[in-house]
């Protein structure tokens, strides 16, 4: 199997070269380029080809989150982890709106750093359902009532099995855990997030756990909060 490839974005020197240092060691991943702000992002994806970009979210000429946007914009990008130092954060919410994949903190031990990496190449997020409630809560943005109107006219595209997954994918339930509870295959369930994700022009498991948060189909979930 081939390593995963990541691609590390951070202003600061001293970040990147600990991050280098601490998982550039294991067998299954390989750095294939550093950058020093969010402008050289899509130069650095067009020559290095990164399965993985791990892109603090804070940078003094593009952000993190201007980066996101204009990569996860592009035809077959990289998986894009966002590196910050709050949980709960406006840019970190606009970021994962864009298609980041998840979140790591900056004091995140270099292990949990690196399953998060070798989760999202593996097209699963790094975000829990209550870390997705406390952003959506805490993060500045639209109006709830417009942003609930908006959210509810785009799942009414979704039929019934559709909406039932997307619920379920808002959860956190895995594909396997999906499957059981509505009594399908695991390959019924990919091909119905796969379906989900392409009528709602959305990029990733994250995008539509925010999408039925807002659309408010995991009301029943608030005592989990």
């Amino acid at each position: 199997m081939n390593p995963i490839r990541l691609l590390l974005v951070d202003d600061d020197p001293l970040v990147r070269a600990g991050l280098s240092f601490m998982l550039g060691g294991a067998d299954d991943l390989e750095i294939v380029g550093e950058g020093a702000d969010g402008s050289e992002v899509e130069a650095l994806v067009d020559r290095t080809h990164p399965d993985v970009v791990l892109m603090d979210i804070r940078m003094p000429t593009v952000d993190g989150l201007v980066a996101t946007e204009r990569l996860r914009g592009r035809e077959e990008a990289p998986q894009v982890i966002v590196l910050t130092t709050f949980h709960a954060d406006e840019q970190v919410l606009r970021a994962l709106r864009a298609g980041a994949a998840g979140f790591v903190l900056k004091d995140t031990p270099p292990a949990e750093i690196l399953h998060a990496v070798r989760r999202v190449a593996a097209g699963d997020p790094v975000l829990s359902p209550a870390v997705t409630r406390q952003l959506m809560e805490q993060a500045a943005g639209a109006g709830p009532d417009t942003r609930r109107a908006g959210a509810r006219t785009r799942v009414a595209a979704l039929n019934d099995r559709e909406r039932e997954v997307a619920v379920a994918v808002g959860r956190g339930c895995s594909n396997a855990e999906i499957a059981a509870g509505l009594f399908m295959s695991v390959a019924t369930v990919k091909t119905h997030v796969s379906r989900i994700l392409a009528k709602l022009s959305l990029n990733n498991r994250v995008q539509i756990a925010l999408l039925t948060y807002d659309a408010g189909l995991l009301d029943n979930d608030a005592d989990d909060r």
